[in-house]
């Protein structure tokens, strides 16, 4: 039997139907993935699982004594206390008898008698209720996700308190575990561990993402809301779009045929007297029925309409950084890092929480200085800067006023564009643009924001954390015009195939106010780092990230870590110099050809009945990508040497 059933659900709040027949069912051991562009209606859904809200028509079947948990996508306003507070309320009143136990020991231990009576009291009732297995849970779930329990959890950062909300929902052990956007705000090591937990999680799950990486490792089956109904596709997700694609190319073309069907007929009925003569009455009524049957179609939302303005070119040396420094409470967050960057450099920054990935940022653009070290900006350097924390968004102000500042008109690329017909190409409705900010969701916050950035020419794109609350077809196209950028790109993101598909080095904080540099995106980083671990191993100098233990190999614009520069080296005949020197050509044109099949392999037509071509393109793909991972395998070997 299933755990939950949902059976033909009907839902609207004075607008079109966000649930229109939706029906779907969840086993054990399922990990579904709801997708559907933002506001169709995904997190309203697993309000309604979750016992939120009720639908205005249909059945939610839900197995007798099944447990949910649902982690939201905004942090709750109730949440209050200490981290362990938070944690422990997930567990109901037991968790209540908890909390009052860690504070009365606190009381305890402070001197108050008092507390001594009502400790015991509180014990016996933890005791009753099986609350010491259950107080365990709330520490190994502090423990797995690198929580501190005793500080305050409004204190905390937005990445930590989603951490918290995760642990909450975690501790109560539930038959079905519902996850809003579960790594928005989370580090990369944060997101593995959470794989790795759901990976072998034995109960039901049905979790909302944009993180397609996330999405593929872990997703059983996708299930898509289009227009308030709910499809199946069972497979990977690389199989939901290609299959997804020719349904929607299907339904255009029935719509075609459809709507050339219906301009026929509304010519004959509008013809002369003799036509009305001899009219047919079934064909009246069938005319009747293709006009209501229109009237009740419900387009796609659209797609974001963007495209970023470029400035003029900035100098060829864009920022140089000597020896640069900073510390914080005499914690180091960077110690003595150099780096030149050059116009057209594409540089992902990637590290935990907290480790200083902003502050670098702002002490590369001059808005901070370091205390030690030198940072110059180049000539004719014009900077659009997205702040993670959506700080240029005035919250006093209204949609159309955020962007337009009070005029009527934007000029974007030499044209005066009116600012309604601008915030439209950025799904923004007439009514919505003068919405107040607060009430915007997270990602209507986020297309906002992009939608002022990009009324900036630029020649230097600063990226904090782009990808947060974003649909994924509004990624994508984030990906795709980031990509085709002239400028030179600064990137922080946990993204990783964000990363992957944008960057071309990257910076990496490797504990100790180390930062080295890396050739290409993520998955090149964790490439390069592999060929030198057994020597770091053994030389026990291997930098830490959140306390676990990595491997880093120098790249070619990296500095060698101790464990690297004590390694003897022997020296390169010219023919394996000359080898090490054409390597990167050869990687950079591997890179380009893998990104350029990639981009035929994502197109519809080229899965028609009777074209082959596919297969060839998907042969060379693979060829390719075997290719690249010998040729970063050599380079790793002769470098090291």
């Amino acid at each position: 039997m299933s755990l939950i059933r949902l059976r033909d659900l009907h839902l609207a709040f004075g607008g079109p139907q966000l649930l229109s027949g939706a029906s779907l069912t969840l086993d054990k051991g399922e990990r579904i993935c709801l997708v559907g562009r933002n506001g169709t209606g995904k997190s309203t859904l697993l309000k309604i699982i979750s016992g939120q809200i009720k639908p205005d028509e249909g059945v939610v079947e839900v197995q007798p004594g099944i447990k949910i948990a649902w982690l939201e996508q905004e942090v709750p306003q109730d949440a209050r206390g200490t981290v362990f507070d938070v944690v422990a309320s997930g567990l109901g009143r037991v968790g209540e008898y908890i909390q009052r136990y860690h504070h009365l020991l606190d009381d305890v231990a402070h001197g108050d008698e008092k507390a001594f009576a009502e400790l015991e009291q509180v014990q016996k009732q933890l005791e009753a209720h099986d609350g010491w297995q259950m107080e365990q849970r709330v520490e190994t779930a502090l423990s797995k996700l690198d929580l501190k329990g005793d500080v305050e959890f409004l204190a905390q950062s937005g990445g930590v308190k989603r951490r918290v909300l995760l642990a909450r929902a975690l501790v109560q052990e539930p038959d079905i575990l519902l996850l809003d956007e579960p790594t928005n705000h989370l580090d990369i090591e944060s997101i593995q561990w959470l794989e790795e937990f759901l990976l072998q999680y034995r109960n039901g799950v049905l979790f909302i993402t944009h993180d397609r990486e996330f999405l593929r490792k872990l997703a059983t089956r996708i299930v898509d809301l289009d227009r308030g109904r709910l499809s199946d596709w069972p497979g990977d997700y690389d199989n939901y779009l290609r299959r997804k694609a020719e349904v929607l190319h299907a339904e255009s073309l029935e719509w075609e045929r459809f709507d050339k069907k219906l301009s026929q007929e509304e010519v004959w009925i509008r013809q002369g007297i003799k036509a009305r003569r001899t009219r047919n009455e079934g064909r009246v009524r069938a005319l009747e029925a293709m006009r209501n049957e229109r009237s009740q179609r419900r387009e796609r939302q659209g797609n974001v309409k963007a495209s970023i303005q470029q400035a003029e070119s900035s100098g060829q040396k864009v920022i140089e950084a000597e020896n640069i420094s900073v510390a914080f409470n005499g914690k180091a967050i960077f110690t003595d890092f150099s780096t030149v960057i050059l116009r057209g450099d594409r540089i992902g920054i990637i590290g935990p929480n907290g480790v200083g990935k902003s502050t670098l940022i702002q002490t590369l653009l001059g808005q901070r200085k370091p205390d030690s070290g030198k940072v110059t900006v180049g000539t004719n350097v014009e900077v659009a800067y997205f702040d993670q924390l959506r700080a240029q968004l005035d919250e006093n102000m209204n949609v159309r006023d955020n962007v337009g500042g009070g005029r009527d008109t934007v000029t974007i690329n030499g044209q005066q564009r009116h600012i309604m017909g601008y915030l439209q190409d950025f799904l923004f409705s007439p009514d919505r643009a003068h919405t107040p900010i607060r009430s915007l969701s997270g990602g209507e916050r986020n297309r906002l924001l992009l939608a002022k950035l990009f009324t900036k020419p630029s020649n230097l794109l600063v990226l904090d954390e782009p990808t947060n609350d974003l649909d994924i077809e509004t990624l994508e196209l984030l990906e795709e015009m980031v990509s085709q950028y002239q400028g030179t790109i600064l990137l922080v993101s946990h993204d990783r195939q964000f990363l992957n598909n944008i960057v071309t080095s990257s910076f990496v904080f490797e504990g100790n106010g180390v930062i080295n540099e890396y050739v290409g995106g993520y998955d090149d980083w964790l490439r390069q780092r592999k060929p030198v671990q057994s020597a770091q191993s053994a030389a026990k100098e291997t930098p830490t990230l959140q306390g676990k233990p990595k491997e880093s190999a120098p790249a070619p614009k990296a500095t060698a870590t101790p464990a690297a520069a004590a390694k003897p080296r022997k020296k390169l005949s010219y023919k394996e110099q000359r080898e090490l020197e054409t390597l990167p050509q050869t990687i950079e044109k591997l890179e380009q050809e893998i990104a350029a099949l990639t981009a035929q392999l994502s197109d519809p037509n080229l899965y028609q009945p009777g074209n082959t071509k596919a297969g060839d393109l998907q042969s060379r793909l693979a060829a390719a990508e075997q290719e690249l991972e010998a040729a970063f395998a050599r380079w790793a070997e002769l470098d090291s040497q």
